[in-house]
Parts: structure tokens; C-alpha cells; sequence
């Protein structure tokens, strides 16, 4: 399905800043389809005069659809629906009174011109089922005539406003709690929902006739509310955003919506909607991964104290080969240690990995017989892996570089070992390869008793169900190492 800025490039003249226009009333305009209980179809003008490009659509939770199929993308003929054409070029709302009847449903159409500075835009299509329709509770005509407001703003180039747009992802919608007050902030009607959400507040009694911001202060301590000119500008609905209150024991999004149906204020429609269970599950959440990241913290700590112990004895022993095995078991804990530390200062499970290697590579040189003779450089990235593949991945790295500067220079043997990395569709592709002596003659992997060699390959093939191959560099010197593991 094409997007609204895909079919304005290809069959409008509109220019950017109509575009932003028309992106800030799809922004809002659920609220609207809600409210009017209707389908809102935006319909775009084609540049060569020839009709119009359906180029959004929005279907209400309030009410039956009038659309079974999406129209997104379709083209009407000049001429072919006379109501939009009526619209665009008279640019007034237009409503026929005998209803179109589409798959044996009838359907009321009603017409708006969406005008920005001075022209005619756009028009949607308000599209209501008439099977849905019935006698209108008070809650239903307090919706309808909100929405005939609006739509008279649309029409007049008040909707939508250009001022701060709310930046709550669960902003209110139309179903949690609709309110409407007049010019002076006092509430003329007040929906179930948005009632049985103040008196969570602490409200008796009922809302309307109530000035709301002042019913607000009353029920909501200072502490826990915005400052007064925010307050004062939602609650009295002078301003078009939302703001977010909360007592001890509830927590909620208000949001106002200025009626200026012909240019004058005439009130506001202000939303609410009670968030008390999404703040706790966000307290949850956040006390969930300080604990992740405390425990990382203390893994890293306890491997770190594992290492100087394991470093200190291998001070204490005469014989080369063990103390060798001790260094040996130090850079393995020690690179275990280094993914924990990485995940102790983030917020998830993922880590990014190239951090980690780039310190593996000096930690196995600057520990290494040959000094500082040989530099461990990379290429490519690893980006973000799970912290579980980073682990046996560390590991891996770990051992094969180790591999690579112990067997392969002698020492104070300057040589050069390259990290390539490759991240294709679903895999990871990791080679290293040294300049150095090479594989010694009838080398085997699946023969070789190499202590580390037998770790990488338990850890690529059992821990990350990998590929390990082990060859000769096509340089013709040195050994490569190509590790090939899948990404899930």
C-alpha cells in the first residue's frame, strides 16, 4: 500500500509543507473518525485536474465500517462523485441527503474541505454506516457535535493546530474518557469513563458544571502535578497538548483539543485516560534492569577476583607448563568478564560487540610473549549481538587470537593479525588471519588435542551452531580462522 507521501510525489502538486499539513491531521484524526462514529478517507487532488487519489484512510472503534476493503491508493474520476468535487472547488462542507448504498449497506457521506493558508488542499470523506446508527445517547451527540466542530475547523484552516504535539505513545483515545468544557474551562459533559477516572482521583459527586482545573487542583497534590500555566493551559483547554497528573495511588494523561469552530474559542474537548498500570509495569521495568545490570556488575567482579587469584598462583608456581595453563585460564575468565562488564552499563540483553573485541585483541597482545610486536586491527563490524551469543563469542575470539600470537611469532616477531568481520543476511562471518609462521605440516583439526582449539570448536558448533574452519591464508602465509555462525 502506498504511503501519503509516496502518491503526492507521483500524482500531486502539493508541496512539503501541505504534506506536513496533512500528516498533522492524520496525527489526530483517529479522534475524529471515533467521534463521528465514521470512515475518514483523505482524498488528494491530482495535478492534472482529473480527479482525486485516496490517499489515507481511518476506520472508527466506535462504530461499523463503511469500508470492507482499504481504498488507499484508488483513483476517482472528475465528475464520478460530485461531493468531493463540490468540496474542493467551493471549499464548504458538503452532506447529500439520501444515503450511497455499498454492499447492501447504506452509507452517509459527508464531505470536508481541508483548507491550509487560504486554499483548498484536500478534502475527506466522512463516511458513516447507517446500520450502526440509532436513537444518540448523550454521550453520542456530546461526540457528534465535538467531531462537527472539528470538522468545521478543518474546513476553516483552525485543525490542525501548528503548537506543541503531545509526546505520550499512550496518549488518551476517544473510548478512555472524553470531557467537554466550555470557553470558561467548566464541564459540559463528561463521559462514564472520564468520570469513574476523577473519582479514582478522589472526586464525589459528578463533574459537570465543575470548573476542571480547579477540580484538578483540589484532587491532585502540587508535587505530583505540571507547573500552573501548563496545568491552566490543558485543563482549560487553551492549548492543544497534554500533560500527565498523578495522586499516590493513580496516574493519569490529560489531553485538551481547542473548539474554534469559526475562529472564536468556543471550548475545548479534553481526554483522559488512566495510566496507573502502565506507570507501574514502567517502575517494574526499571527496577528490573537495574537489578540485570547490578547482577552483570557483580559477575564481572566475582570473574575479576577469579582471575587475580588464578594470575596469583601462577606467580607462586615454578613449572612453565602449569603456570602457563593458569594464564591461559586468567584470559579466559578475563574475557568472559569483559562481555558482563559491557552489559552492566546497558539498559537490555544486547550488547554491541565491537567494543569488545577491539579489547580482547589488546588484552591478548599486551599479555602476550611478543609484546607490543604484534597489532590486532579490524575491519567490519559485529554490531549488536545477544549477550549470550557475545559470551561464547568473547570466548571464541579470545582463544583463537591467542592461538595466533602464540604459535604463530616468535618472540619480539612483529606480525599483524586481521579481524574481518561480515554480517550477511541472518549470519555472522568472522576471520582471522595472521601473517605468521603458519600451520604446522598434516595439521588436523579434527585430530588436534589443542586445549584451545577444542574449546572454539565446542563453543561455534554446541554453544552457537556454527561452522569452525581451520586453513593455511591464501597469502600463502600465515593461518586463517573463519567462524560462521547464524544471528537469531
Amino acid at each position: 500500500m502506498p504511503s501519503l507521501t509516496e502518491l503526492v510525489r507521483s500524482h500531486t502538486d502539493l508541496d512539503d509543507e501541505d504534506v506536513a499539513w496533512l500528516q498533522l491531521i492524520q496525527a489526530d484524526w483517529q479522534i475524529i473518525a471515533d467521534l463521528s462514529f465514521a470512515d475518514l478517507v483523505l482524498w488528494l487532488p491530482d495535478r492534472e485536474g482529473k480527479g482525486f487519489w485516496a490517499g489515507a484512510q481511518k476506520r472508527p472503534t466506535t462504530g461499523p465500517t463503511a469500508y470492507v476493503d482499504d481504498v488507499v491508493g484508488t483513483f476517482v474520476p472528475a465528475g464520478r462523485r460530485r461531493m468531493l468535487d463540490a468540496a474542493y472547488e467551493h471549499g464548504r462542507l458538503v452532506r447529500d441527503g439520501d444515503p450511497e448504498w455499498r454492499d447492501e449497506v447504506p452509507v452517509r457521506v459527508e464531505t470536508i474541505p481541508v483548507r491550509r493558508a487560504g486554499r483548498v488542499i484536500a478534502v475527506i470523506a466522512r463516511n458513516t454506516n447507517l446500520l450502526g446508527v440509532r436513537t444518540p445517547s448523550r454521550l453520542e451527540l456530546s461526540y457528534l457535535q465535538t467531531a462537527s466542530d472539528l470538522t468545521r475547523m478543518i474546513a476553516h484552516g483552525h485543525f490542525p493546530s501548528s503548537g506543541q504535539r503531545s509526546d505520550h505513545a499512550d496518549s488518551p483515545r476517544v473510548g478512555d474518557g472524553f470531557v467537554r468544557i466550555d470557553d470558561a474551562g467548566r464541564v459540559e459533559y463528561a463521559s462514564p469513563n472520564a468520570l469513574s477516572v476523577f473519582r479514582r482521583l478522589g472526586l464525589n459527586g459528578d463533574l459537570q458544571g465543575l470548573v476542571l482545573a480547579d477540580v484538578t487542583r483540589e484532587l491532585v497534590p502540587p508535587k505530583r502535578r505540571p507547573d500552573e500555566e501548563v496545568l491552566s493551559a490543558v485543563l482549560a483547554g487553551r492549548a492543544h497538548r497534554d500533560t500527565e497528573l498523578a495522586t499516590d495511588e493513580v496516574a493519569l494523561i490529560v489531553r485538551a483539543i481547542p473548539l474554534r469552530p469559526e475562529g472564536e474559542q468556543i471550548g475545548a474537548l479534553v481526554l483522559v485516560r488512566d495510566v496507573t498500570e502502565l506507570r507501574r509495569r514502567d517502575r517494574e521495568l526499571v527496577t528490573k534492569d537495574a537489578t540485570i545490570r547490578e547482577i552483570h556488575h557483580r559477575v564481572k567482579n566475582n570473574l575479576q577476583t577469579v582471575a587475580a587469584l588464578l594470575r596469583l598462583q601462577a606467580r607462586r608456581i615454578d613449572a612453565a607448563e602449569a603456570k602457563s595453563a593458569l594464564e591461559e585460564a586468567v584470559r579466559r575468565v578475563g574475557s568472559i568478564a569483559i562481555v558482563h562488564e559491557t552489559l552492566s552499563s546497558t539498559a537490555d540483553e544486547q550488547v554491541g560487540f565491537d567494543e569488545i573485541a577491539d579489547r580482547l585483541g589488546r588484552m591478548v597482545t599486551e599479555v602476550s610473549a611478543t609484546g607490543d610486536q604484534v597489532r590486532v586491527v579490524r575491519s567490519g563490524s559485529f554490531g549488536v549481538l545477544p549477550s549470550d551469543a557475545a559470551t561464547a563469542l568473547a570466548m571464541v575470539l579470545t582463544e583463537v587470537l591467542q592461538n595466533a600470537v602464540e604459535h604463530g611469532y616468535a618472540a619480539e616477531q612483529r606480525g599483524r593479525i586481521e579481524v574481518d568481520v561480515t554480517r550477511l543476511v541472518g549470519r555472522l562471518e568472522v576471520s582471522v588471519q595472521d601473517d605468521g609462521r603458519g600451520l604446522p605440516r598434516g595439521f588436523d583439526l579434527d585430530a588436534s588435542t589443542n586445549l584451545g582449539l577444542s574449546i572454539v570448536r565446542t563453543l561455534v558448533e554446541s554453544e552457537l551452531g556454527g561452522r569452525l574452519t581451520v586453513d593455511a591464508a591464501p597469502s600463502g602465509r600465515g593461518t586463517r580462522v573463519v567462524v560462521d555462525v547464524p544471528l537469531t
